[in-house]
């Protein structure tokens, strides 16, 4: 579909790149000093855990289930939080591990794990001559650079509204061995804020793969609901369980955006001889986690439905400022052709798409105006956009206020920029 400047006159595409301009001068004269780069919740956000810290003190009885949380031991973390592990994965609490703030770093380790142990019966990655990953993308650029670190060979493949466009995984994952991995965000994936289809997890546990073949399923948005009617997902170890591929799934997730960020707890949940593996593994380094931190959230929030309703009060301050995308977008891009959006029902992120060959003028301009955005490309491996159109839009840390601002600028720039494309077109 063509953009409006496209289907302009010469004289009326010069007009609007004169008006354009003066915007944007209008815009760099006021000196605006605006953030929407990363995914971080709101200080009131965070704001709504504090009562948290108040539940430990020297009075308080520092056990749980029998285990002493202000000692050494219990490793694979306390009865209390494994059974919200648990929960949140999909799986029974003994399937579970509970370890400190960061399920990135559990991904990590896994990874490496792999990468220097490899599966049970298995050669190690790193001897292989070639190790590859697959990388739904859009995605989350934290993901693509553990892979990447290692040096495996990163393949985007294309995300649709049901998930990763599951007739290109499984061809690929089918006719390579060499393919180890893949990521995926289920619920609410960053950045697109698509939920996987039953068919799409259905087919991802069942499919054909090599036996040594891992799917580190990151649900990291699993209670991030704020619109009316939340997505719903599949338990991917059910079908994973009935098609004897457990030990193919590795779950986790944290509570780093429901309590506090870089402060919470980090959940690993898998099949009994993958929890079994990675425990040995990790427990040469580690002795135990943070059991006083565990606690601490387990008798702040004991149950999932705990955690649901502690997410409703998240909710009031997500819902405004995603309802504040859609109407600015809407309002300013609506009908040019210049732009589409998603629009999720929860999660902490909109995928925006402008013409191609746009993101990274889009984003130049933006910062050059005071507003600073994720960079374009940061949603592909290697920072490869190949056709230079998404930019992550991150909304949730701003005031409504500068959010608006914001996005007027981002509005602005995708106009100007979708312009001038148009007239070098014409070049």
């Amino acid at each position: 579909m063509q953009t409006m400047y496209q289907q302009m006159s010469d004289t009326e595409l010069a007009n609007a790149l004169a008006d354009l301009k003066d915007q944007v001068a209008e815009v760099k004269a006021r000196g605006l000093k605006l953030d929407m780069a990363r995914g971080k919740p709101s200080p009131e956000q965070v704001g709504i855990s504090r009562p948290m810290l108040d539940l430990l003190s020297s009075d308080s009885d520092l056990t749980d289930g029998g285990v002493d949380c202000s000692n050494y031991g219990c490793f694979e973390g306390i009865p209390s939080a494994r059974k919200l592990a648990g929960e949140f994965l999909g799986v029974p609490p003994e399937q579970t591990i509970v370890l400190g703030s960061s399920s990135l770093n559990i991904m990590q380790d896994v990874i490496v794990h792999y990468w220097e142990k490899g599966v049970p019966g298995n050669t190690p990655w790193h001897k292989l001559e070639s190790v590859k990953w697959l990388c739904p993308s859009p995605g989350y650029d934290r993901h693509f650079g553990l892979t990447q670190d290692l040096g495996i060979e990163n393949i985007p493949v294309c995300m649709t509204e049901t998930g990763p466009d599951m007739d290109e995984v499984e061809r690929l994952v089918a006719a390579d061995p060499s393919i180890k991995g893949m990521f995926c965000v289920p619920k609410y994936s960053n950045p697109t804020g698509c939920t996987y289809s039953d068919d799409t997890v259905r087919r991802l546990a069942t499919m054909e793969a090599a036996p040594d073949f891992r799917i580190v399923w990151d649900n990291a948005y699993a209670v991030h609901d704020f619109g009316d009617e939340p997505d719903k997902l599949a338990n991917i170890f059910d079908y994973a369980r009935e098609a004897g591929n457990e030990d193919r799934i590795l779950a986790v997730a944290s509570t780093s955006k429901i309590t506090f960020p870089g402060a919470g707890i980090a959940f690993f949940g898998s099949s009994p001889a993958n929890v079994a593996e990675v425990a040995n593994t990790l427990k040469v380094g580690l002795i135990s986690a943070n059991k006083l931190n565990q606690l601490m959230h387990t008798r702040f929030l004991p149950t999932l439905d705990a955690v649901r309703e502690h997410m409703a009060k998240h909710a009031e301050f997500l819902r405004p400022r995603f309802a504040c995308v859609e109407e600015k977008l809407t309002e300013g891009l609506a009908g040019t052709g210049c732009a589409t959006w998603t629009h999720p029902h929860g999660g902490y992120f909109v995928s925006f798409d402008g013409p191609a060959g746009s993101a990274k003028r889009v984003g130049a301009l933006c910062k050059e105006l005071g507003v600073v955005l994720t960079p374009a490309g940061a949603t592909w491996p290697g920072g490869n956009d190949p056709q230079d159109t998404n930019i992550r839009i991150a909304p949730s840390y701003p005031s409504v206020e500068d959010l608006a601002a914001a996005l007027d600028v981002l509005v602005l720039a995708v106009k100007l920029v979708s312009a001038e494309l148009a007239q070098e077109e014409r070049a």
